[in-house]
């Protein structure tokens, strides 16, 4: 019966830490707040613990939902009051602009020079004189914005006015056909089986995933065998 308590707990801590992500709503760690990170560290601690209570599991149910509900809670609010924003999640800090560095900001970030010029260095820029401001975000990232001369070159700088892309659709996936994705592209099976035979396919069971381009009406194709004609690098 212990063996069993504990895989049941196990699972039921699962499920509701997979529908407490949900609700929550999923974020990658470089996006996390502080309010967040502490909610996420303490309810994966008390699912830990979780699966190893066997006498009242439900007391660590309530628990992780208590922390749910208050950030939950927190997102509400923050979204309706900008000075609890300010507050509770924090600010973005303005630690360099135009020439200037700002102590003060960088004090109140927590971050020292050293770190700061590394984290200018992992985005490309060793030389400060190229960047016009450097804004220290809320969830701790530090995000970089060059002077116009060293900014990237845009089409619109030479007068150029590129066909705008659009998501590309998957048609064939493992050598099936997506007829909702293929109506949903605008294409029917007639135009799909022309771009096969132009290719050299008999059918789509010859292909393992077939890409369409709304924008160029072309089908990208990848066969279900390729012969393996380049050096194996992890050989």
């Amino acid at each position: 019966m212990g063996l069993l308590t504990t895989v049941w707990t196990s699972v039921l801590s699962i499920i509701v830490l997979f529908i407490l992500t949900k609700l929550m709503g999923n974020k990658q760690l470089s996006q996390l707040s502080m309010f967040d990170y502490i909610i996420g560290i303490s309810i994966g601690s008390i699912a830990a613990e979780c699966s190893f209570e066997n006498q009242h599991p439900e007391r660590m149910v309530v628990a992780m939902l208590i922390y749910a509900l208050s950030a939950y809670a927190v997102s509400k609010i923050t979204e309706k009051s900008t000075h609890m924003r300010k507050l509770l999640i924090g600010r973005p800090l303005i630690l360099f602009h135009n020439g200037k560095l700002y102590r003060e900001n960088l004090k109140k970030a927590r971050i020292d020079i050293s770190d700061f010029l590394t984290h200018c260095r992992n985005q490309g820029y060793f030389d400060l004189s190229k960047l016009r401001t450097a804004v220290f975000e809320y969830n701790g990232s530090l995000s970089l914005l060059p002077v116009d001369s060293d900014r990237p070159l845009t089409p619109s700088d030479v007068q150029l006015e590129p066909v705008q892309e659009e998501i590309m659709v998957n048609v064939i996936l493992d050598g099936h056909i997506n007829d909702a994705n293929l109506k949903k592209a605008g294409f029917e099976r007639i135009w799909l089986e022309k771009q096969l035979n132009k290719q050299g396919y008999k059918s789509a069971k010859e292909i393992f995933l077939g890409i369409a381009d709304t924008v160029k009406k072309t089908l990208q194709l990848y066969p279900m065998d390729v012969k393996n004609q380049t050096m194996d690098p992890f050989e």
